[in-house]
Protein backbone atom coordinates (compact mmCIF):
# COMPACT_ATOMS: atom_id res chain seq x y z
CA UNK A 1 0.00 0.00 0.00
CA UNK A 2 1.43 3.32 -0.86
CA UNK A 3 1.25 6.56 0.65
CA UNK A 4 -1.94 7.71 -0.99
CA UNK A 5 -3.57 4.75 -0.24
CA UNK A 6 -2.76 4.85 3.30
CA UNK A 7 -4.07 8.44 4.06
CA UNK A 8 -7.13 7.42 2.08
CA UNK A 9 -8.01 4.96 3.86
CA UNK A 10 -7.41 6.30 7.14
CA UNK A 11 -9.41 9.61 6.21
CA UNK A 12 -12.70 7.22 4.94
CA UNK A 13 -12.15 4.91 8.33
CA UNK A 14 -12.46 8.07 10.25
CA UNK A 15 -14.91 9.72 8.27
CA UNK A 16 -17.16 6.55 8.76
CA UNK A 17 -16.57 6.43 12.15
CA UNK A 18 -17.93 9.98 12.66
CA UNK A 19 -20.88 8.96 10.33
CA UNK A 20 -19.81 11.46 7.80
CA UNK A 21 -20.79 11.14 3.87
CA UNK A 22 -17.77 12.64 1.28
CA UNK A 23 -20.20 15.38 0.45
CA UNK A 24 -20.52 16.53 4.64
CA UNK A 25 -16.76 16.09 5.04
CA UNK A 26 -15.68 18.40 1.77
CA UNK A 27 -18.27 20.66 2.77
CA UNK A 28 -16.87 20.93 6.20
CA UNK A 29 -12.85 21.24 5.10
CA UNK A 30 -14.24 23.77 2.47
CA UNK A 31 -13.29 20.75 -0.28
CA UNK A 32 -14.28 20.49 -3.75
CA UNK A 33 -16.59 16.85 -3.92
CA UNK A 34 -14.58 15.32 -6.63
CA UNK A 35 -11.64 16.44 -5.17
CA UNK A 36 -11.93 14.79 -1.81
CA UNK A 37 -13.33 11.77 -3.48
CA UNK A 38 -9.91 11.63 -5.03
CA UNK A 39 -8.05 11.93 -2.37
CA UNK A 40 -10.73 8.99 -0.34
CA UNK A 41 -9.38 7.12 -3.56
CA UNK A 42 -5.76 7.41 -3.08
CA UNK A 43 -6.16 9.08 -6.49
CA UNK A 44 -4.80 12.84 -5.51
CA UNK A 45 -1.75 13.97 -3.55
CA UNK A 46 -2.58 16.85 -1.48
CA UNK A 47 -1.05 19.08 0.57
CA UNK A 48 -0.39 19.18 4.21
CA UNK A 49 -2.61 22.55 4.40
CA UNK A 50 -5.68 20.26 3.08
CA UNK A 51 -4.70 17.48 5.76
CA UNK A 52 -5.52 20.59 7.86
CA UNK A 53 -8.80 21.24 7.05
CA UNK A 54 -9.69 17.34 6.85
CA UNK A 55 -8.62 16.76 10.09
CA UNK A 56 -10.10 19.71 11.92
CA UNK A 57 -13.47 18.45 9.81
CA UNK A 58 -13.03 15.61 11.43
CA UNK A 59 -12.14 16.81 14.70
CA UNK A 60 -9.31 14.97 15.63
CA UNK A 61 -5.57 16.28 15.88
CA UNK A 62 -2.85 15.46 13.40
CA UNK A 63 -1.13 13.05 15.85
CA UNK A 64 -4.66 11.45 16.49
CA UNK A 65 -4.70 10.82 12.35
CA UNK A 66 -1.00 9.70 12.08
CA UNK A 67 -1.44 7.28 15.22
CA UNK A 68 -3.37 4.73 13.39
CA UNK A 69 -1.27 1.27 12.78
CA UNK A 70 -1.97 1.94 9.50
CA UNK A 71 1.57 4.59 8.95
Amino acid sequence: MNIKEKHAKRIKNLRSQKGLSQEALAFEANLDTKYMSDIECGKRNFSIQTLEKIVKALNVSVLEFYSATIF
